[in-house]
């Protein structure tokens, strides 16, 4: 498949290679293809996806940055957003996961044409399979509007180490939003260490990151059945 320039106008980090923009604006434009066929996005212009994938994604390159070394994966990860760009730039290896099977495999198909799958992997099923399968195993977590604070805590816990992180990029974030998941801080242990709130570069499209640490054993059995955490969060 070729793959038109995509001329990238949204600030990238400073001493970008040519080759790693070229990974960006690739991935792009296969998504953008991809989506005509499967919906991987509802941002189906070029303008907005310049914006809200590639620079909403690599907003959180700060945090990752500052993530323990381990393993990785991007939760709810839709058309590989934040974890490909963020695994491009970082040069981390990801694990993308998604309940969907047939995002996953056209994804598996986008990492191929990238030439990335010796970096970047998928998982298709639910995130409390993989916390099963791969209890305590990840460093760090990202998910980008997947679910409600205290439902990410819930589905973070079981799959980080000790020290871990869970990097959250929230578009909008209510003030009970937040006031529940700091509740649940100590029941499933974790701890917020970082909250950033910025505009991207049109000045107008306010973004969110919050990090939290795994900082103890969470104090009830989890994960839960499939889908309770965001069907039925925890209550206090």
């Amino acid at each position: 498949m070729t793959t038109p320039d995509l001329p990238i106008n949204t600030p990238l980090p400073q001493g970008l290679s040519p080759e790693k923009r070229n990974l960006l604006e690739k991935h792009l434009s296969l998504v953008l293809e991809a989506n005509k066929a499967i919906n991987l996005t509802r941002i189906s212009t070029l303008q907005d996806a310049l914006l809200l994938h590639i620079e909403d994604s690599l907003s959180g390159l700060f945090e990752l940055n500052k993530a323990p070394i381990g393993h990785y994966a991007d939760l709810g990860t839709g058309a590989g957003y934040p974890g490909i760009p963020l695994s491009i730039v970082s040069g981390r290896r990801v694990l993308l996961v998604d309940s969907l099977q047939k995002k996953a495999a056209v994804l598996d198909s986008i990492i191929e044409e990238l030439g990335l799958k010796s970096q970047v992997n998928t998982y298709a099923g639910r995130i409390e399979k993989l916390a099963r399968e791969r209890r305590g195993e990840f460093s760090v977590l990202t998910a980008r509007a997947l679910s409600s604070l205290p439902s990410l805590l819930e589905l973070a816990s079981p799959l980080l180490c000790l020290s871990g992180h869970m990097i959250c990029f929230k578009a909008k974030l209510s003030d009970t939003e937040l006031e529940n998941a700091l509740l649940l801080e100590a029941k499933l242990g974790m701890r917020m260490i970082s909250d950033r709130e910025f505009l991207l570069s049109d000045e107008a499209t306010v973004r969110r990151i919050l990090v939290f640490e795994k900082t103890a054993q969470a104090k009830i059995e989890l994960p839960r059945k499939e889908g309770l955490a965001q069907k039925n969060p925890f209550l206090l």
